[in-house]
């Protein structure tokens, strides 16, 4: 299986980076940086959750959901055709929020300086990467018939592939920003938005997506 590395290096990857890179108006080659970056950062975060049966079964949900069926991939065109449209910047912007919860600052501070681009561009590319995630991560779901916690898990582990060591660093140091070694916590922490809080992606990302 081609992992999300792959994708961007062929010729959909392409428009992808070079759509990014027209709506925000940063160069293609910072945006290439930055999607290479962001994209297996986003879905490890994905894949700490899916570690849990509830995490797992409400991402499950979430793929399940028409806006995120693989449509955006089959037509980049139209999706990035006079710049992305509010609906999906949303979009983008409500799975960062419940993804990364109060770590998104740090990721985009930790990308901003990765790529040499100010943190607000950081955030247009990062709210137009993840709809286009999620669409990639449910095309996949469909065409292999993914329905269980341990095969969602499997492919997103897949998908984000053999990542070079300075990007594994990268990952490690953006999700485990309290510095005691443990990304899982972190990340726990992240989708839980605090240890005495009983919701957690699963449920958020049900809620977020269901009826859609």
């Amino acid at each position: 299986m081609s992992g999300i590395l792959d994708l961007l290096n062929s010729d959909l990857g392409r428009q992808i980076i070079n759509g990014v890179s027209s709506h925000t108006g940063a160069p293609e080659n910072k945006t290439a940086d930055v999607l290479s970056s962001a994209m297996p950062l986003l879905l490890s975060a994905m894949q700490r959750n899916t570690s849990s049966t509830k995490g797992a079964e409400g991402l499950l949900t979430a793929l399940d959901s028409s806006r995120h069926d693989g449509s955006i991939l089959e037509n980049l065109g139209s999706f990035f055709d006079g710049g992305v449209d509010n609906d999906s910047l949303q979009d983008g912007e409500g799975i960062l929020g419940h993804v990364l919860g109060s770590k998104q600052s740090t990721v985009q501070n930790a990308l901003s300086q990765k790529a040499g681009l100010d943190s607000g561009t950081i955030a247009q590319i990062l709210k137009i990467a993840a709809p286009i995630i999620m669409s990639y991560l449910g095309k996949q779901k469909r065409s292999r018939k993914i329905n269980s916690s341990n095969d969602i898990n499997d492919l997103l582990g897949n998908l984000m592939g053999s990542q070079p060591k300075h990007e594994q660093n990268l990952i490690t140091a953006v999700l485990d920003a309290d510095g005691d070694g443990s990304v899982i916590d972190d990340v726990a922490d992240m989708f839980l938005g605090g240890k005495n809080k009983k919701s957690d992606l699963g449920g958020m990302l049900g809620g977020l997506f269901e009826n859609k």
